[in-house]
């Protein structure tokens, strides 16, 4: 048992990210290895941890690359299908003057959409401590059907259940769709990652602590951890309300993968040290080296292939 600390089942496309101006005048893509699944388990083999992914990809040239960096990053990828009939999905990430990102997606369809329930390996996720996954995987019918029971795996074998709703909005046919998957979602985890946004839209309520009592009169959510950008984030445990200042760096370029690397933190943590006995002074030092890894990710381009090792984390907490 527990041969991986965390197996993770969803996305896993291409972002094509601005990396300047051609001598035309056009702008330059970079095919960045991406997707929030892969992004969080990247993070925890930098930490030392034994991870493995569920998923598909196009049988093409982005497939082979996504499947190689996955691979190369320390991901265990036995369960990550090749699709010949369908095309990996690709995701096209512009940067606003501040740093904040738009999204267009070119997968109708894409492969990470086509996983069926039969092609979910039992054994992998049985295998696992922690299962991990978002709402992508449940845009469709059957990626969806998939998600369900490879979550109902995970819960018969007692995995603790982690969840990041990771909302982007032109990937659903309606975002009543989007909002009854994500109430899905927080109706199956231990621990929730969410961001002020998707907690806003969730709710309706703009005031993030009366969106957050809102939410926890809901649902029974043992752990919750809300990321506020440069608000920094919040950790949400028995009655206590944990907060840090985030590591504002001078020279961030991008957001993507922030997210991504302060769950993959998070989740590192709680394997070293559990779930139910956590004292404040351990949620603030959770916060901080989240905070601090999704920091550093924020000076890089992309996300899978650049994560911060564990040093570097913890030397950028102690300039604190």
């Amino acid at each position: 048992m527990g041969v991986f600390d965390v197996v993770a089942l969803g996305e896993l496309l291409i972002d094509f990210t601005e990396n300047g101006v051609s001598v035309q005048g056009n702008p330059l893509l970079e095919a960045n290895p991406g997707g929030a699944p892969c992004n969080v388990l990247a993070m925890l083999n930098r930490l030392g941890k034994k991870t493995a992914f569920i998923g598909k990809v196009g049988q093409d040239s982005f497939g082979q690359q996504l499947r190689m960096a996955v691979q190369e990053s320390g991901t265990d990828i036995t369960n990550l299908i090749m699709d010949a009939g369908t095309p990996t999905t690709l995701a096209f990430v512009h940067t606003k003057t501040d740093g904040d990102r738009e999204f267009s997606f070119y997968r109708n369809p894409g492969a990470d959409m086509m996983l069926k329930k039969e092609e979910v390996s039992e054994d992998i996720i049985k295998k696992g401590k922690v299962f991990h996954f978002g709402t992508l995987s449940s845009t469709h019918e059957d990626n969806c059907v998939a998600t369900r029971f490879a979550l109902a795996v995970a819960k018969e074998n007692h995995l603790l259940i982690s969840f990041d709703p990771n909302l982007r909005e032109p990937l659903w046919d309606s975002l009543e769709h989007a909002k009854q998957e994500i109430e899905y979602g927080l109706s199956q985890c231990d621990i929730l990652k969410i961001s002020d946004n998707e907690l806003i839209f969730l709710t309706g309520i703009e005031d993030l602590d009366e969106g957050m009592e809102k939410l926890k009169l809901q649902y029974n959510i043992p752990l919750i951890f809300l990321t506020m950008g440069k608000e920094g984030s919040r950790a949400y445990y028995h009655d206590w309300m944990v907060e840090e200042k985030p590591f504002i760096q001078e020279n961030t370029i991008e957001t993507t993968g922030a997210g991504d690397t302060f769950t993959g933190c998070a989740l590192g943590y709680i394997l070293e040290h559990g779930i139910n006995d956590l004292t404040k002074e351990q949620l603030r030092e959770l916060l901080l080296f989240a905070n601090a890894g999704a920091s550093i990710i924020t000076t890089r381009k992309g996300a899978l292939m650049v994560m911060p090792e564990r040093s570097e984390i913890e030397s950028l907490m102690k300039s604190r």
